[in-house]
């Protein structure tokens, strides 16, 4: 009996160092929202690879000082609600465009960086307002989801210019649902 029951502490510690090594180098999110379709759709898990190091392009995940609503809580399965109760900060899921020290011009619908016009395939509709930034300050990115008409991302004073270490990680890969796993 001894021996039965050190074999299932020793079983369920090194179950605890695997979660712990694995919560250290990556994280799991949920998409809530149709900002990034068509290349996220509501419910798709993704798995995020917690690194400081994005490039133009990634799919980021980040906290924001923007509070879950009424609505944001009630489509939570009752775990997330409990984690909501006690964290009601809302993290986000865009896409970075601008990297410190570019400069960001958005006019008549076409994203220019540093001058060029950025070839966007993944954007599945008009990207409004103008925006015009200079230089984006070190340690700063600028963020846009790839459904431009009903995301709230950089160009809107509520997100803003978002800063590395609010960033959580980038999406590497698919998780759910099935049919669509794989990288994105």
């Amino acid at each position: 009996m001894k021996n039965e029951i050190f074999e299932w502490l020793k079983s369920f510690a090194v179950a605890i160092i695997i979660v712990l090594v694995f919560n250290v180098f990556f994280a799991t999110t949920v998409v809530y929202s149709t900002s990034m379709y068509p290349t996220l759709i509501e419910k798709d898990i993704l798995l995020l690879r917690r690194s400081s190091d994005v490039k133009s392009g990634d799919i980021v995940s980040f906290r924001t000082d923007l509070t879950l609503s009424e609505n944001d809580i009630a489509s939570l399965n009752p775990i997330q609600k409990i984690f909501a109760s006690v964290n009601p900060g809302k993290n986000l899921i865009k896409r970075v465009i601008g990297l410190p020290g570019d400069t960001i011009d958005i006019v008549g619908g076409e994203v220019y960086i540093n001058g060029e016009k950025l070839q966007e395939t993944y954007v599945s509709s008009n990207t409004n307002g103008d925006v015009h930034i200079k230089s984006i300050p070190d340690g700063k990115y600028f963020l846009m989801g790839d459904n431009r008409a009903v995301s709230l991302d950089s160009r809107d004073s509520q997100v803003g210019l978002i800063d590395g270490e609010k960033i959580i990680g980038k999406a590497i890969f698919r998780l759910y649902p099935l049919t669509r796993f794989g990288d994105m």
